[in-house]
C-alpha cells in the first residue's frame, strides 16, 4: 500500500487523516472502463462511498454517471460537475423536497421503491408541469452471501417493490400520467465475493423482464446496480476487483436484448484507494492481560468496525522492530465497541507509531461523524505531494 512508500513523510502530517492513492483509483477507474465498453455497458459511480471533491474529480474524468441516496448527494453530483442526465436516484425514504428536487433538475431516473412514492412522484411532477422518468426498483429476493447488514435484495428487505406486488397493480402503475417507466432496477446487496450470486439475479432478472414485459411495460434499460466486492483480508492481492468476470457473468446470462444495461459501483472503486492514518497514543494491559493500543482515530473517522463488525487489515507503518505481539486496537471514542481489530500480530508497537487501516476508501470518511466533537479528519492525496 502507498503508506509503506511514504511512512517517514506521513510522519509530518496531523493524524488522523485519509491517505488517498490517486495513481490506484485511475488505474481502477480504466481496468472497469475499458471492460465496460467492451459490452456497451452503462456505469454510474455509487457516492455514497466517497464523496470527496478531489475523489470526484477524477471519476468524472472517466464519463461515469452517478448513484444517488439523497438530494444532498444529487447536490454535491451536480457541484462537482457530473451532468444530471447521468444522474439515477434511489432510496426507500425521499423526501418530497429531494424529489421535487430531482424532477426540477431532469436527472435520468428516479428508482422508485414502493407503490406510494410512484403516486406522489406522479404528483410532485404533475405540479411541476414535468414528467418523469423513473425506474422500479424491484426486490428479486436473492441471497448475496453477504454481511446480513449490507443485505439489500432478500424478500423481507426494506429496500424495492417485490415484483408480486408490481404484478398486482400493474394497471394502477401504468396510469400514472406524469411519469414514464424507462427502466427497472435491481440490487442485491453490497461486497458480494461469490460471483455466482450475479448468475441468480441475471435469472431472476430475465424472468421478471419477460413477465412484466407480458403484461405492457416497456423498459428501455435494466439497472443491475454494483455490489462487487472488494479483498479486506489482504488487499495487496487485489488492489483492483475483478470487474472482468462480473461483466462476463452478466454479458453471458443476462437476457435483455436491446435494452441498455447499467451499473452501480462505490466500493469496488475507491475502496481499495483509501488507507485511514492513525498515530499510537498509548499502550496499557487491561487486568486481565490484554494488551491496548489506543490510536487516536475512532469509530467517529471509520465506523465500519463498530457499525457491522467489518475487518479490515491493519499495518504498523513506522516500527522497527523485529519482535511481534499481539495487541486489540482501540479508538479514542467513548463507547465499548470503538475497536478497530480484537487480536492482531504487529511488531511491537509504541507511543508515536504510525498505523494504516486499509481499505478505507469507501464508507471512510463518507460516514465519519463528530461524536465526541471530534474534529473530522483531513485527507492526503498521492498527487498532491
Amino acid at each position: 500500500m502507498l503508506s509503506r512508500q511514504l511512512a517517514a513523510r506521513l510522519q509530518t502530517f496531523e493524524t488522523p487523516f485519509y491517505l488517498y492513492d490517486i495513481n490506484l483509483l485511475r488505474q481502477t477507474l480504466e481496468s472497469l472502463t475499458a471492460v465496460a465498453s467492451k459490452y456497451n455497458f452503462k456505469l454510474h459511480y455509487a457516492i455514497k462511498a466517497n464523496y470527496d471533491p478531489h475523489i470526484l474529480s477524477v471519476i468524472r474524468e472517466y464519463g461515469l454517471g452517478i448513484d444517488c441516496a439523497s438530494g444532498g448527494e444529487i447536490r454535491a453530483a451536480i457541484e462537482a460537475g457530473f451532468s444530471p442526465d447521468g444522474i439515477v436516484y434511489a432510496g426507500v425514504g425521499k423526501k418530497d423536497k429531494e424529489l421535487q428536487y430531482a424532477i426540477h433538475t431532469g436527472i435520468f431516473s428516479i428508482n422508485c421503491e414502493s407503490l406510494e412514492e410512484l403516486a406522489l412522484i406522479d404528483r410532485l411532477a404533475g405540479e411541476l408541469g414535468k414528467v418523469q422518468d423513473i425506474a422500479l426498483r424491484i426486490n428479486p429476493d436473492i441471497d448475496p452471501k453477504t454481511n446480513s447488514c449490507i443485505d439489500t435484495g432478500q424478500a423481507d428487505s426494506k429496500f424495492g417493490i417485490s415484483y408480486e406486488e408490481v404484478m398486482a397493480n400493474a394497471d394502477l402503475i401504468k396510469s400514472y400520467k406524469n411519469v414514464r417507466i424507462r427502466g427497472m432496477h435491481l440490487h442485491i446487496g453490497s461486497q458480494i465475493r461469490e460471483l455466482h450470486v450475479f448468475q441468480y439475479l441475471c435469472d431472476k432478472v430475465n424472468a421478471i423482464v419477460d413477465y412484466l414485459t407480458g403484461m405492457g411495460f416497456n423498459f428501455e434499460f435494466v439497472d443491475v446496480g454494483g455490489g462487487l466486492g472488494v479483498n479486506y483480508d489482504i488487499p495487496e492481492n487485489e488492489p483492483v476487483p475483478n470487474f472482468a468476470s462480473v461483466f462476463a457473468i452478466i454479458n453471458q446470462y443476462l437476457n435483455v436484448s436491446g435494452r441498455e444495461v447499467h451499473f452501480e459501483f462505490g466500493r469496488s472503486i475507491v475502496a481499495q484507494c483509501g488507507e485511514l492514518i492513525t498515530r499510537v497514543l498509548f499502550r496499557k494491559d487491561t487486568a486481565t492481560g490484554r494488551k491496548l493500543v489506543i490510536v487516536d482515530a475512532s469509530m467517529t473517522e471509520l465506523i465500519r468496525p463498530a457499525l457491522y463488525g467489518a475487518y479490515h487489515n491493519i499495518e504498523n507503518i513506522t516500527s522497527e522492530e523485529n519482535r511481534k505481539d499481539r495487541y486489540t486496537i482501540v479508538g479514542t471514542a467513548c463507547e465499548s465497541t470503538d475497536v478497530f481489530n480484537q487480536s492482531l500480530t504487529l511488531p511491537v508497537t509504541v507511543r508515536g507509531d504510525l498505523l494504516t487501516i486499509k481499505s478505507a476508501g469507501a464508507y471512510g470518511m463518507s460516514m465519519a461523524s463528530r461524536y465526541n466533537l471530534h474534529d473530522l479528519p483531513g485527507a492526503v492525496y498521492s498527487d498532491e505531494l
